[in-house]
């Protein structure tokens, strides 16, 4: 059974890159806002969520702070997938409570691969 990945990314063109990239490996579902995902997330949960930072209404901080309030989602992997990309920002994302950071643009898909597949199987 394929893993179900839930994106979250509000520009349509990062969006279908992900899902050329994802698509014959992992069920997708998108969300192009936090409010549409915190609603989708509740009716169809994922098994993991690729995760924008600056999304509108709701941003990714605040996405990845309602995911971790819910008890259901308490060790839903969550992958920042952002173009914050500065010094330091890996290290504040992660200590935000993001499983991994991938930054955009994608410029080599085992990046975004290697860290779906870790989060989704994680050695002992």
């Amino acid at each position: 059974m394929r893993a179900k990945i839930a994106v979250v990314e509000d520009n349509p063109d990062n969006r279908l890159l992900v899902q050329a990239l994802l698509e014959g490996s992992y069920e997708l579902s998108e969300y192009e806002t936090g409010v549409d995902a915190v609603d989708g997330l509740a009716e169809d949960p994922p098994d993991l969520v690729l995760l924008d930072i600056s999304l509108p209404e709701m941003d990714g901080t605040e996405v990845l702070a309602w995911i971790r309030d819910q008890p259901q989602f308490a060790d839903l992997p969550v992958i920042a997938l952002t173009a914050h990309a500065m010094a330091g920002d890996r290290e504040k994302y992660l200590a935000a409570g993001f499983n991994d950071y991938v930054t955009k643009p994608i410029l080599d898909e085992d990046v975004l691969i290697d860290a779906i597949e870790s989060c989704l199987n994680p050695t002992p």
